[in-house]
């Protein structure tokens, strides 16, 4: 029969399974960029009010709140156990397990009564309705229009995909525009599986909640903030954004700090939505003895990229005092990067820093202590097929007092360009590789270069499974030195310098395997052996080494064909490469690997230093080991011993752990006095001044461990830590205390830490 405006009644049952579910210059110049800025995005937020109101979209909660969309051509299909018909009142009653279908609606409940003369359906008992979405409303009794355009329920529980909820007594909907709960309460905690009955996390709670669709807002009257159940603050009047709003302006979460060197520190952040495709961020900074840090955040999206600024000042009004170095009222940065697509195949970008002094950004919290260096660079890249295309430039500035004269450096640019043919020849991988690069130095020092090399490799497996790989390349450099002097051997060189090598040679592998149980072994003797000539033409002290200083022998180039991790420095003579390597696989994916091995400068020049491991004729030995114990656990160590003597020169030594309760990761670093190159700078060790990439000096043996992890107590709450401690000196450099709650709709974090890192007037501090 039909129901109302074309609305058929069936009778029969419906089927089962219907699931609800630097200097003052600098200074001032970043001064009124960070004025410009930070006034102009204020100015621009009084557009607020009516650009967000207007940009907001809305989700799951929103479209159970909004008046549904329903086309109202299409038939109310209605299913139940028993149907009664009133003829004299005109109603018809539906009992039992009753279902209703509209548009993509489903109504649900124990009983529903159609007054056809109101054109309401009044549902009792276990009442829920489905949206298109997924989300759910249940209620013990709810009354609505027939095209579910307004309705009155009773006992409301509205609960979205992602288990958001809103719980009242009762609510009504007016015009399809305005939803109005009584005595009700919102939270985006989901619920407690063993209590469900147990307050949230947190809730706003109040007498009258009002949902204007039209404004995307929520607005409370006569409420209460509860914090696990317990009101912590009173809401007289509060509104707040639809939850579904995707961007609302509104206050962020405060920062509430204590610290020796800044005193009492309190962030209050605020979000302005200015548009949907960018943003500000003020976040002022007030501090008990340091004055007040001004900070915004802009971020904007495009459609081929985005690019944000950050920037951050203080102005000292007499009350505190700036470094001695600042000559200026003013201390601040200005941070930007930025990305954008030109093609699918080309980017350019961009990631700079400007500061007002070397330690502003670290003596503020904004970076860590132990940085360094600030690099800056603007670069353009393009890969398509077997082409690359790189060019970048870079400005390099080194922020410690033991200032080195050669890290403040001018790239303008450096360009790499690389190409694999296509077709092989002789049966190999034929590639091109190509490097420019002009370099200015803050000591009147400038070094231009240009490289071209080419590479040529072929893999050949016999029948028994041996592996022979031949390798050529030829190389070419020419450069071009003004005013250089080398700070080892004093000698000075200007002008133009060119040297060439040509490289050949042979690596042989020949894996052995065999099957214990679910565990697959392979052992795989490796052998190298690589001629060049003796020497390059010339001395290469006469060349800056600018890119080759950070030289670590381990396993892990122990069979590269030039050990030198940059162009500047190239290996000359003939050397072979000899070592093992072990590999067990086992079946859930679980791994151990080692690798031992050593090196041999068989004839020629030995370009490296004695302590590098490297500049004997015979090499330290190398070993690895590398266990990875499915995704729980997975460790590391490398190690490096005195050919002569077995002692052992460097160790490192990692580990991580999600075990149970325990997550945690740690790392060891060892290195001995004489495994210290004086012309290569390796891997730094932290003593209390944060090291600079000068060569070391210091004769002591340095240890170092570094560690963090989180002990979870419940499912909630973790205790937290973190620590570098410098063995040799038994001295603590930083470490940490914390205990954290954390659940799916709060994280709250109460740490104290301790740094004994001193920098220029960065001071040891302690913090919470």
């Amino acid at each position: 029969m039909m129901l109302g405006n074309g609305s058929i009644m069936r009778t029969r049952r419906a089927e089962p399974g219907l699931a609800a579910s630097k200097g003052l210059g600098l200074a001032a110049w970043i001064r009124a960029l960070f004025v410009c800025l930070l006034a102009g995005s204020l100015a621009f937020s009084t557009t607020l009010p009516a650009v967000a109101a207007q940009k907001q979209k809305q989700s799951d909660l929103g479209t159970i709140l909004k008046a549904p969309s329903v086309d109202k051509s299409e038939p109310m299909l209605l299913q139940a156990d028993e149907m009664i018909y009133d003829n004299e009142n005109n109603r018809v009653t539906a009992k039992g397990n009753v279902e209703i279908y509209y548009g993509n609606y489903t109504l649900l409940a124990d009983q529903v009564i159609y007054d056809r003369n109101a054109n309401t359906l009044a549902a009792q008992g276990n009442v829920r309705i489905k949206d298109p979405d997924g989300a759910i409303i249940t209620s013990n009794q709810m009354t609505l229009t027939d095209d579910f355009r307004d309705g009155f329920i009773d006992a409301l529980r509205v609960v979205t995909k992602d288990d958001t909820r809103i719980v009242a007594q009762t609510a009504s909907r007016e015009a399809g525009n305005v939803t109005v709960f009584h005595n009700g309460w919102f939270t985006p905690c989901k619920p407690c599986e063993e209590n469900p009955d147990k307050p949230p996390t947190w809730r706003i709670r109040a007498k009258t909640i009002i949902h204007r669709k039209d404004e995307a807002t929520i607005t409370y009257r006569n409420g209460f903030f509860d914090f696990f159940g317990v009101p912590i603050i009173w809401l007289p009047y509060f509104q707040s954004a639809d939850p579904t709003v995707k961007r609302k302006s509104g206050f962020l979460m405060p920062m509430y700090a204590q610290s020796d060197r800044l005193g009492t520190t309190v962030t209050v952040p605020y979000y302005f939505a200015l548009s949907d495709h960018y943003d500000f961020t003020f976040a002022p900074m007030y501090t008990s003895q340091q004055g007040v840090l001004w900070q915004g955040d802009w971020r904007h999206r495009l459609a081929s990229g985005g690019y944000r600024v950050e920037v951050a000042g203080v102005f000292n009004d007499g009350t505190f005092a700036f470094p001695k170095d600042v000559n200026s009222d003013f201390r601040g940065s200005v941070v930007t990067e930025g990305k954008f697509a030109l093609n699918p195949y080309w980017s350019w970008g961009w990631d700079a820093i400007a500061a007002s002094d070397d330690t502003f950004r670290r003596f503020y919290g904004l970076e860590s202590e132990i940085k360094t260096d600030q690099i800056s660079q603007l670069y353009l890249e393009g890969l398509h097929d077997r082409n690359y295309f790189g060019m970048k430039f870079y400005q390099t500035n080194n922020l410690l007092s033991s200032r080195d004269p050669l890290a403040d450096a001018t790239v303008y640019p450096i360009i790499d360009y690389d190409y694999i043919l296509k077709n092989p020849i002789i049966g190999g991988e034929v590639s091109f590789n190509s490097n420019v690069m002009a370099l200015s130095n803050a000591d009147g020092t400038d070094s231009n270069r240009l490289i071209v090399e080419a590479n040529w490799r072929r893999q050949m497996i016999d029948g028994i499974g041996e592996v022979f790989t031949p390798f050529a390349r030829i190389r070419g450099d020419l450069y071009g030195v003004n005013e250089f002097v080398d700070p080892e051997t004093d000698l000075n060189s200007s002008g133009a310098l060119g040297r060439g090598v040509a490289v050949g040679g042979a690596e042989y592998r020949y894996p052995f395997i065999a099957t214990t149980g679910s565990v697959a072994h392979v052992f795989e003797p490796i052998g190298q052996i690589i001629g060049r000539p003796d020497s390059v033409g010339i001395d290469q002290s006469e060349i800056p080494n600018e890119d080759a200083k950070s030289l670590v022998f381990d396993d892990t180039i122990l069979f590269d064909i030039d050990k030198f991790s940059g162009y500047d420095r190239i290996e000359t003579g003939t050397r072979a490469n000899v070592g093992g390597r072990y590999t067990a696989q086992f079946a859930n994916g679980a791994y151990i690997r080692a690798v031992a091995g050593e090196s041999y400068q068989l004839a020629g020049q030995n370009p490296f230093d004695i302590n590098s491991g490297l500049g004997t004729r015979s090499s330290d030995y190398v070993t690895g080991l590398y266990i990875q114990a499915a995704k729980y656990l997975s460790l590391v160590g490398q190690a490096r011993f005195n050919q002569d003597t077995f002692d052992l020169m460097r160790t490192d030594l990692g580990a991580t752990a999600n075990v149970g309760p325990v997550d945690m990761s740690l790392a060891y670093a060892e290195v001995a006095p004489d495994a210290v190159s004086p012309d290569f700078t390796t891997t730094s060790t932290t003593t209390t001044t944060p090291t600079t990439t000068t060569p070391s000096t210091n004769q002591q043996r340095q240890q170092e461990i570094v560690g963090k992890g989180a002990l979870s107590l419940t499912d909630t709450w973790a205790l937290l830590g973190t620590l570098r401690y410098d063995l040799e000196n038994a001295q603590t450099i930083s470490d940490g205390v914390g205990i954290r709650y954390e659940d799916d709709c709060l994280t709250l974090a109460v740490t104290y830490e301790q740094s004994n890192i001193q920098d220029q007037d960065i001071l040891t501090s302690e913090s919470w």
